[in-house]
């Protein structure tokens, strides 16, 4: 075999091979944003029952409470209140509060609801969108990051990062509903291709 059939042979081969191996890389690429949307649509679940979980507990008021005779004239905007465009993005933040039950309640991070985690007789969770700390200044980041605030032992606010690639999130009150319910949209990104909208409707039980 001369030199000549060697080069021959090796464009063939380059023919033949080159489609195989755009295939494979385009496969890749889309193997690679098929599991990033899953791991977005994965945190965005989590981070909606989180805030469904606390919108229907907002207002519990335990019957043994200490302050059963001031809660009557409480109105349920006391135990939820949500602020428009005050975060990352303009996105909205949301605050309720309620009563300690008589069983074993969670707060939005995981922390055992108790008395000495309340002020004024209330446990309170707060949830709002605020830049990635993290990211360096002038970096390029992918949204920003949903932050649980919560109280700590001593009755003080702590903020704690629940995750990051939230592009926006907003709070809607719907009026014909017969109980306070909240349509909750949240947006996440990845901060390049992948963009990705979530909605979900809850009931907060114990408000009127």
């Amino acid at each position: 075999m001369n030199l000549l059939e060697c080069l021959i042979g090796l464009a063939l081969s380059l023919v033949l091979v080159a489609p195989l191996i755009k295939n494979s890389g385009e496969f890749i690429a889309k193997q690679i944003q098929y599991e990033k949307s899953q791991s977005l649509t994965a945190e965005a679940d989590r981070a909606l029952e989180l805030i469904g979980r606390a919108i229907r507990m907002a207002g519990y008021q335990n019957a043994n409470s200490a302050i059963a005779s001031a809660r009557k004239n409480s109105s349920s905007n006391h135990y939820i209140q949500i602020q428009k465009n005050s975060g990352y993005r303009g996105s909205d933040s949301l605050m309720v509060k309620q009563e300690i039950s008589q069983g074993v309640d969670f707060d939005c991070i995981g922390n055992t609801l108790s008395k000495e985690r309340t002020k004024n007789n209330l446990a309170q969770q707060g949830f709002l969108v605020d830049r990635q700390a993290s990211a360096p200044k002038g970096a390029k980041v992918n949204g920003g990051s949903l932050i649980c605030q919560s109280l700590d032992r001593q009755g003080r606010i702590h903020n704690t990062t629940l995750m990051n690639g939230i592009h926006h999130l907003s709070f809607e009150v719907l009026p014909a509903s017969a109980d306070k319910a909240f349509k909750i949209v949240l947006e996440m990104t990845d901060g390049a291709s992948i963009h990705q909208k979530f909605e979900r409707t809850f009931t907060a039980r114990n408000l009127r």
